[in-house]
């Protein structure tokens, strides 16, 4: 256990931090899942309307650094691919 205030302090920031950058991923995760199966399904209408937001969540959870912008870049790239193709 850290002795220094701020070494404490440090540990409750990553923490909170930690969890938020988490809720943002699964977020992500949920809708490229919900936007793989309504492609499957051939629901197109509904899979262009999650298309768009799953590219919003990429775009900020880049902007805030919590993923790396080309990861996010590359992401949206094979999802659009596949809703091309379907």
């Amino acid at each position: 256990m850290p002795q220094k205030r701020t070494s404490v302090k440090r540990i409750r920031v990553d923490k909170k931090r930690h969890e938020r950058n988490l809720k943002i991923k699964k977020e992500i995760k949920k809708e490229i899942k919900k936007f793989r199966a309504l492609v499957s399904a051939k629901n197109l209408a509904e899979a262009k309307v999650t298309l768009r937001k799953v590219f919003s969540l990429l775009d900020k959870a880049a902007k805030k650094r919590i993923i790396h912008p080309n990861t996010a870049s590359r992401r949206k790239s094979r999802l659009a691919t596949r809703a091309l193709s379907a």
